[in-house]
C-alpha cells in the first residue's frame, strides 16, 4: 500500500495513474478525508494503515502561475516548507518510508559554472533562494522544504521542472506558451509528467539511496526551440511573440523574478532510470496532442 498526497492535482494525477498501470496498490488521501497537514493525525493514520511508501505531491504554486504566490505567502509558505516538515515527521517517527515532489525553481542558470553549462547536480547549492535574496516567494518556499527535509534520511526528494504531457491543460507548459499572449525566451529544463512519476517511482521500487534526485528529460531547451516544435507538429501555426528582453518581461508582465535553470540528470541515469530526451519528448507529445473540448 502506497499512500498519496496530493493526487488530485496535474503531477499528483499522473502518478495515479502510472501506479495504476503498474498494478501498485494505494490510497489517494484527500484533505477532507484526513488533516493530513496535523502532525498527530498523520502519524495516527500511518500507525493505523502501516503503508509500505508515501508520496507527497501536496504543495502551493499558484495560480494561474507563481506570481500568485506573492499575494498569497501564507499559503505558500504552509503548503511549500511547513508542509514537508510535518509529513517528515509523521513518517520518521512511524518509520514510513517517503518522496516528496519538489523542484528545480531553486536555481538559476545553465549550471554553476555558467553561461553554456550542462546543469546543476544534486550537490550543487541552489542559487535562487531566500538566503540569495533574488527569488519569487515560491522558489524560495521550495528550497526552504529542501532545507528542512535534509536532516531526515528516509526521504527521496524529486526535483521537477516546468511539467508537460500531450494533454491540453491550464497546467501543461505547451498549452501556456500557445495560449500566452508573448513569451520569454529563456533555457530550461523540462518534465514530461507521466514519464515524471515513472522515474520517481522507480527510485524506490529499485530501492535507491535516499536523497535528491533531478528528475527531467535530459538536455535542456529554449522557448524558441519549444516554439519551433509546436509549429512544425501543426499544433498550433499561430505567429508567436517574445519579449525583447528579461527586464521588458518583469516590466510589463510578470510580479515577481522568474526561476530558468538546467538540471543535470546523470545522478538519475547512473542509476539506471532513462528518460527520453527532451527534444524526443517534445516530439512525442506533440504528435499525439489531445485537445481539449
Amino acid at each position: 500500500m502506497i499512500i498519496l498526497l496530493g493526487g488530485s492535482g496535474y503531477v499528483g494525477s499522473a502518478f495515479q495513474t502510472v501506479m495504476r498501470k503498474r498494478g501498485l496498490e494505494y490510497r489517494n488521501l484527500s484533505r477532507a478525508e484526513v488533516d493530513y497537514t496535523d502532525t498527530a493525525t498523520l502519524l495516527a493514520l500511518l500507525r493505523e494503515v502501516r503503508p509500505e511508501f508515501l508520496i507527497n505531491v501536496a504543495g502551493f504554486t499558484g495560480k494561474p502561475n507563481v506570481d500568485a504566490c506573492e499575494m498569497q505567502k501564507a499559503e505558500t509558505l504552509m503548503g511549500n516548507a511547513v508542509l514537508p516538515g510535518r509529513i517528515a515527521e509523521a513518517c520518521a517517527a512511524a518509520k514510513v518510508p517517503w518522496g516528496h515532489v519538489s523542484s528545480g525553481c531553486i536555481y538559476s542558470g545553465d549550471g554553476p559554472k555558467g553561461k553554456g553549462d550542462t546543469g546543476f547536480k544534486e550537490t550543487d547549492t541552489p542559487n535562487f533562494t531566500f538566503h540569495t535574496n533574488n527569488c519569487s516567494f515560491y522558489s524560495g518556499t521550495k528550497a526552504l522544504g529542501e532545507e528542512i527535509l535534509d536532516s531526515y534520511d528516509n526521504v527521496y526528494v524529486w526535483r521537477l521542472r516546468i511539467p508537460f504531457d500531450n494533454e491540453d491543460s491550464p497546467r501543461n507548459y505547451l498549452t501556456k506558451l500557445i495560449r500566452y499572449q508573448r513569451l520569454l525566451e529563456a533555457r530550461n529544463s523540462i518534465s514530461q509528467r507521466y514519464e515524471y512519476a515513472s522515474a520517481c517511482l522507480e527510485t524506490w521500487l529499485r530501492r535507491l539511496p535516499f536523497g535528491k534526485y533531478n528528475v527531467t528529460n535530459p538536455g535542456s531547451v529554449t522557448t524558441h526551440e519549444v516554439v519551433e516544435h509546436i509549429v512544425k507538429s501543426g499544433v498550433c501555426r499561430k505567429a508567436f511573440e517574445f519579449f525583447e528582453s528579461e527586464e521588458a518581461f518583469m516590466r510589463l508582465a510578470a510580479k515577481t523574478p522568474r526561476s530558468n535553470c538546467v538540471l543535470d540528470t546523470t545522478k538519475l541515469e547512473g542509476c539506471g532510470i532513462h528518460m527520453t530526451p527532451v527534444h524526443e519528448a517534445l516530439d512525442q507529445a506533440l504528435a499525439s496532442w489531445k485537445q481539449s473540448a
